[in-house]
């Protein structure tokens, strides 16, 4: 790889090359760890990608990162988000506050900040119990989602200033960065692709900023989109599907995540990510011999520890994962509701 640590910073910075660094920016209490803000060089000044959670320790390490990588919060020219989850985008504002930085996002991930600012924390808690119920939970799980109270983590994102229009080159003087559209972890997801010849002269087609889109150990979330104001039946999994072939015949040099680290080889990642999703799909279709609720399926589906060792919250993104299988199966004509269930079940046909 052609990434090394930058000398004399006790703050995880990386030096990529060709005028591209990281930064690690902490995600408190989180397995991942880190999201990686990368910190491009422009003729206008810096432009970071992401920006990492709203956290003050966060901060603090962003600030720390962009003086090792000789700049401050003050330069940023501006700043593009993969997508509007608290790891990438919470920041945003503050950077903006300290620099007069432009944000820009797509359209479809701006109208979801848009509402969650609009939205009362209460109505969101309503949502997510009434989505529960219906998806088969128990009432034990849902009862503390009608009595919760207070804000939830990101529910003051930072409005975006510009919108991200697919396959365009982004404002960013002396620097060729296209956008790339693609949807599943959210419905406005974008990777980002430096079309510059790689620093280290790797073979392929430049380098590629995959937010969370491609990781090199991990399997993104693919979960049904989360807005209590949209009734749109979506097919997140279909998406995300579709979004990796555009990588895979994009065939980037290095890939440059938003979380782990850098990697090479697209096409082959992104074949067995799609091996992945086709194993759990046939898997999920043995499981439904029996007609089965998205709670119940989840229940049985196979994921990082026994369903009992699942903390709260993750059981919720599990249930929401489950469903957006079950939609890419129905979709498919493997699946199907059962008429008059309630809460809703499905079958394998």
């Amino acid at each position: 790889m052609s990434s090394s640590r930058a000398e004399g910073s006790r703050t995880p910075v990386y030096d990529h090359g060709g005028g591209v660094r990281s930064v690690q920016v902490p995600i408190p209490d989180n397995p991942l760890g880190h999201t990686l803000v990368y910190v491009v060089d422009t003729d206008a000044g810096p432009v970071l990608i992401d920006t990492g959670w709203d956290d003050p320790a966060s901060w603090d390490t962003l600030v720390a990162g962009l003086a090792a990588c000789g700049t401050s919060a003050a330069e940023v020219h501006g700043v593009v988000i993969t997508h509007h989850h608290p790891d990438h985008h919470g920041l945003s504002g503050r950077v903006r506050e300290a620099s007069g930085a432009w944000i820009a996002m797509h359209a479809a991930d701006s109208a979801v900040v848009r509402r969650t600012r609009e939205a009362r924390p209460e109505h969101w808690y309503s949502y997510m119990a009434d989505k529960l119920t219906a998806a088969g939970a128990p009432e034990a799980h849902v009862a503390p989602l009608r009595t919760a109270r207070g804000p939830l983590p990101g529910l003051s994102p930072a409005l975006p200033d510009r919108e991200i229009i697919p396959g365009e080159l982004l404002d960013l003087p002396g620097r060729r960065l296209r956008a790339i559209w693609t949807p599943g972890h959210t419905p406005g997801h974008v990777c980002l692709h430096l079309e510059e010849q790689h620093p280290s002269q790797l073979p392929g087609h430049g380098r590629l900023f995959s937010g969370d889109h491609v990781l090199p150990e991990i399997t993104p979330h693919i979960g049904l989109y989360e807005d209590p104001d949209d009734t749109t039946v979506t097919d997140p999994l279909g998406d995300y599907l579709a979004s990796l072939e555009r990588i895979a015949h994009l065939a980037p040099a290095e890939i440059l995540p938003a979380h782990q680290h850098p990697f090479t080889d697209a096409p082959a990642r992104v074949r067995q990510l799609l091996t992945h999703h086709e194993s759990r799909l046939t898997g999920l279709s043995r499981l439904l011999t029996e007609p089965l609720t998205p709670w119940q399926l989840a229940e049985r589906m196979d994921w990082n520890r026994p369903w009992a060792q699942i903390p709260y919250g993750s059981r919720n993104i599990a249930v929401s994962e489950a469903e957006a299988h079950l939609r890419r199966l129905v979709k498919l004509g493997r699946a199907e509701a059962v008429p008059g269930s309630g809460p809703v079940r499905y079958v394998a046909v």
